[in-house]
């Protein structure tokens, strides 16, 4: 009877040390998984508010705040320190040039005596971009105007560039980089790329800024840089979801933009919230061809009605020959020898077989559809542009 009470207790504490056990590994499983929980949570909800559609666009790719853009400056400027390759002593504008600037320094040379070779004639151009401060560093591009060879190894004397208002805004200076050479002798020329043009890497230093007032102003206005009204209304949107009622899209070129109260004294945090939101272009449909190359680019809203495609090519060669009969002997005195043309011509055409396209066609399905019959890239402009005057084509087909 005692062993069997014995028995009874052992068992009941063994339980009680099971329960205890397990309770212990379900709370301790439960306290691991509740930070894993709770990351998975936040990851999840990071990726949902990261994930933006793939083929969105930023407000800054689409257009422009009005205003706020480049300016062209043109200079006209001398290169020296080339090997023999500059001007030739019959460019009259670049011994003028260099007479008035050696007077200058007080050195006095006749411009119809000197034969210098070592100098050539040059317009340097550059761009002032937007809110450039006096110091600021751009390239410059210099180009020969006249006969010179090429400006390897030449150097940039000091140029002052101006706007188009006539005023200078920037003065350029320093050595060239070419991305080319030429090399001549008696009998043969080498030469690579365009050895008379060149470009100084922050040659260019800024003089005088140019002022934005779009800064004082209440509003400002984004200028599509392809009008759209498509795009424009959701550009317009776009920006009322973060600033309500702060837009409206005046015609399909231009959006006009309210400035929060808020963000008055700040524009340009204001801009930068603006330029970087998000939105899906809306793009034409076009096709464009460059027969030169045999380049065709689809856009994606391309569409095609119902049409049957049967396309064969024809190879004709042609090959020209000459028999020739020569007198008999003992011929009479005065035989000549006659020439008789052989002209040989042999026509080839491939079979064509109808290739059905359903309306409403993807671009996916259109390439299948052509690479199927087997045609070259030239095969699919003349397609195109048949398929174009058929009245089955609805897209733009630009030909360049």
């Amino acid at each position: 009877m005692n062993e069997k009470l014995k028995t009874k207790e052992y068992r009941r504490q063994n339980t009680k040390e099971r329960t205890k056990h397990s309770a212990f590994n379900i709370q301790h499983s439960t306290s691991f998984l509740i930070p894993l929980f709770t990351a998975v949570c936040c990851l999840i909800l990071f990726l949902t508010l990261m994930a933006q559609p793939s083929d969105a666009a930023r407000i800054k790719e689409l257009g422009y705040i009005s205003g706020v853009r480049a300016n062209q400056l043109i200079g006209y400027g001398l290169v020296v320190g080339l090997n023999g390759t500059g001007d030739k002593a019959g460019t009259v504008f670049t011994n003028q040039s260099l007479a008035n600037m050696l007077e200058k320094m007080g050195v006095r040379v006749d411009p119809t005596a000197s034969k210098v070779n070592n100098v050539a004639a040059v317009m340097v151009t550059a761009d002032l971009p937007p809110f450039s401060k006096a110091g600021n560093k751009v390239d410059a591009i210099v180009s020969s105007i006249g006969d010179s060879k090429s400006l390897e190894g030449g150097i940039l004397l000091v140029t002052q560039l101006k706007g188009a208002d006539g005023e200078v805004y920037a003065v350029a200076q320093g050595p060239m980089v070419v991305g080319g050479f030429s090399s001549s002798g008696q009998g043969a020329t080498v030469q690579k790329n365009h050895p008379t043009v060149g470009r100084i890497a922050n040659g260019v230093t800024i003089e005088r800024e140019i002022g934005y007032e779009y800064v004082k102003k209440e509003s400002i206005i984004i200028s599509l840089k392809t009008p759209d009204f498509t795009n424009a209304r959701r550009i317009e949107e776009r920006i009322n979801t973060v600033f309500r009622d702060s837009s409206y899209a005046k015609d399909g070129g231009t959006i006009n933009v309210t400035i929060p109260d808020t963000l008055k004294p700040n524009p340009v945090k204001f801009l930068s919230i603006i330029e970087n939101l998000e939105v899906k272009p809306d793009a034409l449909a076009k096709i464009v061809v460059d027969e030169k190359t045999g380049t065709v680019v689809i856009g994606e809203n391309v569409r095609i009605s119902t049409v049957a495609i049967s396309h064969g090519n024809i190879s004709i060669q042609i090959k020209e020959d000459e028999k020739v009969s020569q007198p008999l002997p003992f011929a009479p005195a005065g035989a000549a020898t006659v020439r008789t043309p052989d002209t040989k011509i042999k026509i080839e055409e491939e079979k064509g077989h109808f290739v059905l396209m359903e309306g409403g066609v993807t671009i996916k399905e259109l390439i299948n559809a052509l690479n199927s019959i087997g045609v070259s890239t030239r095969d699919v402009i003349v397609i195109l542009q048949t398929i174009k005057a058929a009245g089955a084509l609805h897209a733009e087909l630009e030909v360049i």
